[in-house]
């Protein structure tokens, strides 16, 4: 299907030599590819013959750069709607790490081994915000997906036939994944009775509803009070804010969800809903102008309000980020005998896996381990 013949000729008073790898690509066009040896063009030779037999050639005269397909990737997220920010994340890991590093290659010029080797290089570049560091693993799995999806844009257009970046694997490594712990990650009960104390209207209800519901920040403060059921004493969660104050549905399908409110909650929410500033959304944790209140604030406020409590480090800092009152509520539910599916359902994630994934050491055991070593024990040393 390909062949190699030698061509010669006269440059500068001197005889020069190639290789030259001749064939017809799927679609029977003419391709020539050069090199300087007759074992590269050999090596080549059967490369392509491979790849045009499993039906994945594509000639490299063709093929667009990394840079071009990445930039048709965009166009096509732009094209679907996806939200501001996880634009601005997209184009940041590509500007910073994807691009620098193999945007100038071809697509036909990827291999699965040179994906291997991008990945490992990926590891070990450094940060740009922390330049002692190197880039955390779950960026760099961030930025892979991106390349994954680069590569599938560009299947989907024609431009590549196979993607090569679609076995190369990025795993989180598991003495990284450390468990959430009370006191630690996830404030204690009295913690929470405190910063709760210490709290005014509107930071009190908002600081309650997060902890007592596990509602995210960005559903929050995409809350409405037609989502409030004051007479089923319910909140349904359907959509949220993102930090560039826009409204779009929730993280996932599952996100869509109904919460019962704690009398804590629906006493809240009953007395705030008289003094919340009002505004076009009629949002229930709206600005002090009624518009959509920016996320940096809401962290603001609740570092402010975890020092008036006296809930700090060592250092005298804010003890926790405003998530683990989303991790307190796991840790409320499970100790209210919630199960693992309903624990799910009221979170709002997508796998039951994810939830026992975050919380599944804190679920009490059903067994009594001392009991049953207890018996092993006797059974092979007796008493």
């Amino acid at each position: 299907m390909a062949s190699v013949r030698k061509r010669t000729w006269t440059s500068g008073g001197q005889e020069k030599t190639a290789w030259l790898v001749a064939y017809r690509d799927a679609e029977k066009a003419r391709r020539f590819e050069t090199f300087p040896t007759k074992r590269q063009a050999d090596s080549r030779r059967k490369e392509i013959e491979n790849e045009l037999v499993r039906g994945v050639h594509t000639a490299k005269s063709t093929s667009i750069t990394v840079a071009n397909a990445a930039d048709l990737w965009l166009q096509h997220c732009e094209a679907e709607g996806l939200e501001p920010a996880t634009m601005i994340v997209s184009r940041n890991n590509l500007k910073h790490h994807l691009l620098p590093m193999i945007g100038h290659y071809k697509l036909a010029e990827l291999s699965v081994p040179m994906i291997e080797d991008f990945r490992d290089k990926l590891l070990q570049r450094k940060s740009i915000r922390h330049p002692d560091k190197t880039i955390a693993r779950p960026t760099v799995r961030k930025v892979m997906s991106h390349l994954k999806s680069i590569l599938t844009e560009a299947q989907r257009r024609g431009l590549v036939a196979q993607n090569v970046a679609q076995p190369v694997r990025i795993d989180l490594k598991s003495r990284d994944q450390k468990k959430l712990r009370i006191g630690t990650d996830i404030p204690t009960k009295e913690e929470v009775n405190a910063i709760l104390n210490a709290a005014h209207n509107p930071w009190r209800t908002l600081l309650t509803t997060a902890a007592l519901t596990g509602m995210r920040a960005s559903e929050l403060r995409g809350l409405t009070w037609k989502n409030v059921d004051f007479k089923n004493k319910q909140i349904h969660v359907s959509q949220r804010l993102d930090r560039y104050l826009q409204m779009g549905t929730t993280k996932t399908a599952a996100g869509d969800r109904t919460i019962p409110t704690a009398p804590p909650v629906f006493n809240a929410l009953r007395e705030w809903e008289l003094a919340c500033p009002k505004g076009p959304l009629k949002l229930v944790f709206p600005s002090g102008s009624g518009r959509g209140e920016y996320h940096s604030n809401i962290i603001r406020g609740f570092e402010m309000v975890q020092i008036k409590a006296g809930v700090v480090d060592n250092n005298g800092k804010p003890k926790y980020h405003f998530h683990s009152l989303r991790h307190f509520c796991a840790s409320w539910l499970i100790e209210q005998n919630f199960s693992p599916k309903r624990l799910k359902a009221l979170l709002g994630h997508t796998s039951i896996s994810m939830s026992y994934d975050l919380y599944g050491h804190l679920f009490p055991s059903v067994e009594d381990d001392h009991a049953k070593f207890a018996a092993g024990a006797l059974a092979i040393v007796g008493n």
